[in-house]
């Protein structure tokens, strides 16, 4: 009798492509990427693993049926907020600010900007109704709320037809009380709307952070629900009976029913696995800090590991829309295969951050794109093979893509086509190289120290000039680079934050309160992953401070050992904040300064089988076997065109070296080496790339 085979399935829904990663428990990865469908995802994954079966033979139901676990990473709520394309919300709140939601924090983003305007509120204000309670910041009730004030809020509501009803009230994170009766009144009223309330979502400190949050949550809630619900309808169809998680934006996952109670959590869902893929490659070198960068079609996002761990905030904004969850710190930017270039009204070049996407997507696609993309210059500086785009599976126009490119830029800008891609080229990796320094250098950190890890479709072609350009010595494209984040989908464990405020200084420290509020929220966490099958000892817990100095108008956010928790080793405390300080800003006030406390948070993991993808190469071929020809590229040192050697990199080539200038071909990513640098190939068949002058001193290949 045949053995069965059990899978487990990274999906990453991003803006141009659908990518895919199929492990089998014996092993054996698949990889696939397939173009999304942005008018509903759920068919560009459905059609992907119908592709996932026929290139394995066998039977979609079958390989269904075989698929233990699928992780998966959205973008709903993303497009959502990004396209302004959410639910008809209603927000609820204490009577006199109705308009916080509008006025935000009072602060000018563009200080110097005269022409700066406010971003729309996702509530319009007749949709923002009050009801006369209050609560002070003792968390004493001063205005007991009134049954009658939520029968006028009803009165005007229910003719509306709104989807979905945020709730937040002043001070409700000390006292939830409130928020608890409006919460059970509308749901009952409503029994078909979306209702949320901050005391679910946020139960912390600052208005505006929190009426926020809510809003968002609320705001994106049915497109969430249904988007999930199409999701798991379809796959059932099919024949999936095993689990769906879904990544949050902390990098964990969570089950559906969580993310349909809480959408907000996924407004970073599918660039918050690279940064847990690159702990993964990163400890392969022996290294633990690292950044890691990904672009794909749409955008270009980078993020920093420092000593194996992600580096997170809880000052996150998506379309300038506050969002104060914990979440990855990830920088995103339009960077990306499908940034369209662009002539300002000065007549410079630009690029993106407006992009082509998957539809219609860059001229050389030939899907009725007009205007010249990032990846129409990549091919037109002969990095892309227009005979092997996707492993051949998409042929692309380079007649089509030469003239357009000359009409709407070459032209105007005086230039050849040469001289105009290759400006395009510049322009979005010097863009990208800003993305790095955003997250790296404005955060403390040198990015020379750092493991420079490149992912994405795209990035190995643009990866050497960034680096170039900060200085970096080396940089890593990992075997699966091409489907990252979808693999890093399949590496994260199931992670759920819990955030209470605290507000005290060390001088008036309560102890028992400070370890009553950490054992709630502890048992909250561990009773939550119990229910979703992780077993007590593969629970950890990782302990969050919100300090500052009394005073201070930011906080930072500082990870604390459990063992201080239970202990209250305040002294311990205090000098590791002193010492974060330091290095966040420049300056500590160890004497003179008292130190207190905002928030009190907690992140319960449970820790879950990761699968095994990564296999030595066992029959190492040699470089000459790759060899595919020659082709001319654009050589970013000498400013020309050079033939370049091309090597087939979905061969067993590990144990070589190749020398710059050359092309690396993958069906589904191109590497390219410039003159600066040389590549050698490890046994897992990643690509790291050094500098020339920085190339290891004794490197033998083993």
């Amino acid at each position: 009798m045949e053995q069965k085979i059990n899978y487990k399935l990274g999906i990453d829904v991003g803006g141009t492509f659908t990518d895919f990663i199929l492990i089998s428990d014996t092993g054996n990865t698949t990889i696939h990427k397939t173009l999304s469908t942005p008018e509903d995802p759920s068919v560009g994954v459905i059609t992907g693993i119908q592709d996932l079966a026929g290139m394995l033979g066998i039977s979609l139901a079958q390989l269904s049926n075989d698929i233990e676990t699928i992780v998966h990473g959205t973008t709903v709520a993303t497009n959502a907020l990004l396209t302004l394309k959410g639910s008809k919300t209603a927000l609820i709140t204490t009577k006199g600010f109705r308009d916080a939601l509008e006025m935000r924090r009072g602060i000018r983003e563009e200080q110097y900007n005269n022409h700066y305007r406010n971003v729309q509120p996702l509530v319009p204000r007749y949709l923002r109704l009050t009801v006369d309670e209050r609560i002070d910041t003792e968390g004493n009730i001063l205005k007991k709320i009134d049954e009658t004030d939520l029968d006028s809020v009803y009165e005007k509501l229910k003719n509306e037809k709104v989807d979905a009803i945020a709730i937040c009230f002043i001070n409700s994170f000390i006292n939830h009380t409130h928020e608890e009766i409006a919460l059970s009144y509308f749901k009952n009223k409503f029994p078909d709307c979306f209702i949320t309330a901050s005391v679910e979502v946020l139960p912390s400190i600052r208005f505006y952070e929190r009426v926020s949050t809510t809003v968002v949550n609320a705001y994106i809630g049915p497109i969430v629900a249904n988007y999930l619900d199409n999701l798991t309808s379809k796959l059932a169809e099919i024949n999936f009976k095993g689990k769906l998680l879904i990544v949050q934006s902390n990098g964990g996952v969570v089950t559906p029913e969580i993310v349909k109670k809480s959408p907000a959590v996924t407004v970073l869902s599918g660039p918050a696995a690279a940064p847990t893929a690159g702990i993964f490659y990163a400890n392969l070198l022996g290294k633990k800090n690292c950044i890691t960068v990904d672009m794909g079609g749409t955008s270009f996002d980078a993020s920093l590991v420092v000593d194996n761990q992600c580096l997170t905030s809880t000052e996150g904004e998506i379309n300038r829309y506050k969002i104060a969850l914990p979440s990855l710190d990830i920088v995103t930017i339009g960077a990306g295969g499908g940034s369209i270039g662009w002539l300002n009204s000065g007549g410079l070049l630009q690029m993106g951050p407006q992009s082509a996407g998957a539809s219609p997507g860059p001229i050389c696609y030939d899907k009725g794109g007009k205007l010249p993309a990032c990846t129409d210059a990549n091919l037109i500086l002969g990095y892309l093979n227009p005979d092997y785009f996707a492993g051949g599976k998409i042929k692309l126009n380079f007649v089509k893509t030469q003239k357009l490119l000359e009409k709407e830029l070459a032209s105007k800008l005086g230039l050849s086509l040469m001289e105009t891609a290759a400006g395009m080229y510049r322009i979005i990796n010097s863009n990208m190289a800003q993305g790095v320094r955003q997250v790296s250098i404005e955060k403390g950190h040198d990015p020379r120290e750092f493991l420079f890890i490149v992912a994405g479709g795209a990035g190995a072609i643009h990866a050497g000039e960034i680096c170039k350009e900060l200085e970096i010595p080396m940089f890593m494209v990992p075997n699966t680079a091409s489907i990252f984040c979808a693999a890093g989908m399949l590496l994260g464990d199931l992670k759920h934050d819990y955030v209470l405020s605290f507000l005290s200084s060390f001088s008036k420290f309560a102890q028992n309160e400070f370890l009553k509020l950490y054992s709630q929220m502890r048992d909250k966490g561990m009773n939550t992953l119990i229910s979703e099958g992780i077993k007590k000892e593969n629970i950890e817990y990782e302990p969050i401070m919100d300090l500052r100095y009394i005073g201070q108008y930011h906080e930072v956010q500082l990870n604390v050992d459990w063992k201080d928790i239970e202990t209250c080793n305040l002294e311990k405390i205090s000098d590791e904040f002193h010492n974060e300080h330091n290095r966040l800003y420049g300056y500590s006030l160890r004497e003179g300064a008292e130190i207190e406390i905002i928030n009190i948070r907690l992140r319960c993991i449970g820790k879950i089988e990761r699968p095994k993808f990564l296999s030595e190469s066992i029959k190492s071929i040699p470089l000459e076997k790759a060899f595919k020809g020659n082709r001319k590229a654009f050589i970013p040192e000498t400013n020309s065109m050079k033939e370049v050697p091309v090597y087939n990199g979905d061969l067993a080539i590990s144990n070589n070296r190749i020398e710059g200038p050359a092309i690396i071909e993958k069906s589904n990513t191109s590497i390219f080496i410039s003159e600066s640098y040389d590549c050698i190939v490890d046994k897992y068949c990643s690509f790291i790339v050094y500098s020339k002058k920085d190339f290891p001193e004794g490197y033998k290949l083993w």
